[in-house]
C-alpha cells in the first residue's frame, strides 16, 4: 500500500510540474491549437501536447519508485509483468499522437498506428480470452482485442471536445479500475493504474475551464489505450457470465459518444471518421448550457457509470443483468434528451410502419423486374405494369404504342390534382400515369420504378422519363 500512495502522489505533483512545463514549452515553440469559429471555440491559442506531461508523469513515478527506500523493486516487477510488456504499444501510440499534434497526420496513418500497437500487445499476452465466460480462439480473440483497443482510444480522443472533459472521463475510469482491482484482489492492476490517476488529477489543474493547456492526440489516445489494456486484464480477473461488465460501465461514457457518433453517421450517411458538431458534449452545449456545466454534467455521468460499474464487480451475476438494464434505461433516456435528429426519424420509421411501407415497396419493384424480364408479348407487359401500378398507387395507367392503345383508370374525381409521368417510348409511345397528391401514402422507391419502366419499356437507346408537377387529371 506505501507503493500505490508514493506512486499517486508522485505522479500528481509530477504533472503539476511538467504540465507547466511543456505549456510554457509549446508557447515558446508555437505547438497551438488555434479558434477556428467552429469546431474549435476557444478564444486564444491554446497548447495541444499535454499528453507529453501525462506520459512523461507516468513513466517518472514508477522510477522514482524503483530508485525509492521502499525496497519496492521485487514488488513491481512481480506484481505486473503485463503492464511492462504493454509498455512498448502503448508507447506507439503515444508517439502517433505525439506526430499529429506536432505535424498533424492522415486519419488512416492514426487508425493504422493505432492498430499495430493493438496488435503488439495482443503478441504479448493482451487478448479477450473469454466472452460471457465462454473461451474464445485466439483467431476470435485476437480481432476483438484490437478492436476494443482502437475503440477506447478513439472514444477519449473524439470526447476530448470542451475543457477538461476527455481528462476528466478518463480519472473516473481510472479511479473506477483502481478501486475494481482493489476489491477484487488484484494489487498488480491496482499498481499499474495508480499513477495514471495521479497524472490526470495534476493535469486537471491546467486543463479544466478555462483551459490553458489540452491532452492533444498524444494524451487522448494514449490514455485510452492504457484504460482499454487495464479494463481487459481487470475484465480477465473474473470468470462469470458478465466478467466485462464492469470494466464496459466504467468507461461507458465515452464509448457511448462513439457509438453514438457511428450511427448517427450512418444513418446520415456520412463519412464514419469525419468531424462534425453532433457528439454529447455539443448537444449539451445547443443546449445552452455553458462549457463548464457540460463537463461537470457529464461527470456526473461519469461517477453514476461508476457507481454502476463497482457495484457490478461485487454482485453476482443475476444482479449484474439488473444492473445492464438501468444502465441501458438511464443510457436511453438521456439520448432522448439530446433530441438527435436521425434517431428521431429512424424511430418514426420503424415504429411508424415506414419501414416496413418501403421495405415492402421495395419487393414489389423487385417482383416487377422479374415479371417484366420473363414477360412474352406486349399484352403480358401491359398488365405488369397495370397491376404494379396500382399497388404504388396510380388511379391512371395509360400505355400508347404505334399499334396499341391500352388505359386503366381507377375512378380519381376529376379535377383532382395529381402527380403526372410521361414516360417516352421509341417510335413516338408513352406511357402516362397520375396519382393524387393528397395521396400521404407515396412510396420513396417511385423514382426506381419510373426507370424500370422505362428501362423494359424502351430499351437502352429511348429518352429519359419526364415529370410533370402538380397538374389535372
Amino acid at each position: 500500500m506505501y507503493s500505490l500512495g508514493f506512486l499517486a502522489v508522485t505522479s500528481f505533483f509530477l504533472s503539476l510540474l511538467l504540465t507547466a512545463a511543456c505549456r510554457a514549452l509549446a508557447l515558446r515553440l508555437d505547438i497551438v491549437d488555434r479558434p477556428d469559429g467552429d469546431r474549435k471555440s476557444h478564444p486564444s491559442p491554446v497548447p495541444r501536447i499535454g499528453g507529453v506531461a501525462i506520459v512523461a508523469s507516468y513513466c517518472l513515478s514508477f522510477v522514482l519508485l524503483l530508485v525509492s527506500p521502499l525496497s519496492a523493486t521485487r514488488v513491481v516487477e512481480a506484481s505486473f509483468p503485463l503492464a511492462w510488456k504493454i509498455m512498448p504499444a502503448a508507447t506507439l501510440v503515444f508517439v502517433v499522437g505525439l506526430a499529429d499534434d506536432l505535424l498533424t497526420i492522415r486519419p488512416r496513418t492514426k487508425i493504422l498506428g493505432q492498430i499495430t500497437a493493438a496488435m503488439i500487445a495482443c503478441s504479448v499476452g493482451l487478448e479477450l480470452s473469454s466472452v460471457g465466460g465462454i473461451i474464445i480462439s485466439h483467431w476470435i480473440s485476437f480481432p476483438l482485442t484490437v478492436i476494443w483497443l482502437v475503440a477506447c482510444s478513439n472514444a477519449f480522443n473524439l470526447i476530448d471536445g470542451v475543457d477538461g472533459l476527455a481528462a476528466g472521463a478518463g480519472l473516473f475510469a481510472t479511479i473506477t479500475i483502481i478501486l475494481g482491482a482493489l476489491l477484487n484482489n488484484n494489487y498488480g492492476l491496482a499498481l499499474a493504474t495508480v499513477p495514471l490517476a495521479g497524472a490526470l488529477l495534476g493535469f486537471l489543474r491546467y486543463n479544466f475551464n478555462p483551459a490553458s493547456i489540452f491532452l492533444g492526440d498524444s494524451g487522448s489516445l494514449t490514455m485510452g489505450f492504457l484504460l482499454g489494456c487495464f479494463a481487459i486484464i481487470w475484465g480477465q480477473t473474473s470468470v462469470t457470465l458478465l466478467g466485462l461488465t464492469a470494466p464496459l460501465l466504467a468507461m461507458s461514457v465515452p464509448l457511448l459518444d462513439t457509438m453514438i457518433a457511428i450511427a448517427r453517421r450512418f444513418l446520415s450517411h456520412k463519412p464514419i471518421f469525419g468531424a462534425d458538431r453532433g457528439h454529447v458534449h455539443h448537444r449539451l452545449l445547443a443546449r445552452g448550457l455553458s462549457p463548464k456545466n457540460v463537463a461537470l454534467a457529464l461527470y456526473a455521468a461519469c461517477g453514476a457509470a461508476a457507481a454502476l460499474s463497482l457495484l457490478a464487480s461485487v454482485t453476482q451475476d443475476q444482479f449484474k443483468g439488473l444492473i445492464i438494464v438501468i444502465f441501458v434505461t438511464s443510457a436511453w433516456l438521456g439520448v432522448r434528451q439530446l433530441r438527435y435528429a436521425e434517431f428521431g426519424v429512424a424511430s418514426k420509421m420503424l415504429m411508424g410502419g415506414s419501414f416496413r411501407h418501403d421495405l415492402n415497396s421495395r419487393l414489389t419493384l423487385h417482383a416487377f423486374d422479374n415479371r417484366m424480364t420473363d414477360a412474352t408479348g406486349i399484352q403480358d407487359c401491359w398488365e405488369i405494369v397495370k397491376d404494379t401500378a396500382g399497388e404504388f398507387g396510380f388511379t391512371f395507367v395509360e400505355l400508347r404504342l404505334p399499334a396499341f392503345n391500352f388505359a386503366e383508370h381507377s375512378g380519381d374525381a376529376p379535377g383532382e390534382l395529381a402527380w403526372q409521368i410521361a414516360v417516352p417510348l421509341p417510335e413516338g409511345g408513352e406511357l402516362h400515369l397520375s396519382r393524387p397528391i393528397a395521396d400521404p401514402t407515396a412510396p420513396t422507391v417511385l423514382p426506381m420504378f419510373v426507370e424500370a419502366l422505362h428501362r423494359h419499356l424502351s430499351g437502352l437507346e429511348a429518352r429519359a422519363p419526364s415529370v410533370l408537377h402538380g397538374g389535372s387529371v
